[in-house]
């Protein structure tokens, strides 16, 4: 069942992977026509800034799909000279600590957010952009990417706790240099 969730949750980050990049390259067409409209003497005004915001929200919905790509980075000094059990514990252990990371950021991510709504806050820009507007799907992104942290530590543990452990290296593994050459 856990391999099954892991994989069902690899297919939804993909799609929202998908997403993201449609919205990071219609951001970056938006530059380019701004550059454009530059050397023409024209400019549309505000393209660093809402770069910006498409940077931030590809950052942080980016990061549930890095998890489940084994793109995170990891230092497995320890964990490449040890067998099966011991390195499905590390990587278990690994899990934790980041999960815990991530709901803390994604907790306190939740004040910025509440404190643009409460008091209707802009961008000191001249587009003067509602920031919740940003920050809501921001927000969304960290809650997300410590809603799969989670669910991926517990899958990983179920594993684990029923000698399975080998089984977690595909989805919480870490890939060694010598693996990549």
């Amino acid at each position: 069942m856990e391999l099954r969730v892991i994989e069902a949750l690899r297919r939804l980050n993909r799609l929202i992977a998908l997403i993201v990049g449609l919205g990071l390259l219609g951001c970056a067409g938006f530059v380019v026509l701004d550059i454009v409209a530059r050397q023409l003497g024209s400019s549309f005004g505000g393209t660093d800034e809402i770069a910006g915001y498409a940077m931030a929200l590809a950052t942080s919905w980016g990061m549930a799909y890095t998890l489940l790509e084994l793109g995170h980075v990891r230092i497995d000094l320890l964990r490449g000279r040890c067998g099966d059990t011991l390195r499905a514990l590390f990587d278990v252990f690994a899990m934790v600590v980041m999960s815990a990371v991530i709901v803390a950021i994604a907790v306190k991510a939740w004040p910025v957010l509440a404190r643009s709504l409460a008091n209707g806050s802009t961008a000191n820009t001249p587009l003067e952009t509602p920031l919740a507007w940003v920050q809501l799907p921001w927000f969304a992104g960290w809650v997300w990417f410590a809603l799969m942290s989670c669910a991926v530590t517990l899958a990983a543990l179920s594993l684990v706790l029923r000698g399975r452990g080998v089984e977690t290296e595909n989805f919480v593994g870490a890939f060694a240099e010598e693996d990549l050459l």
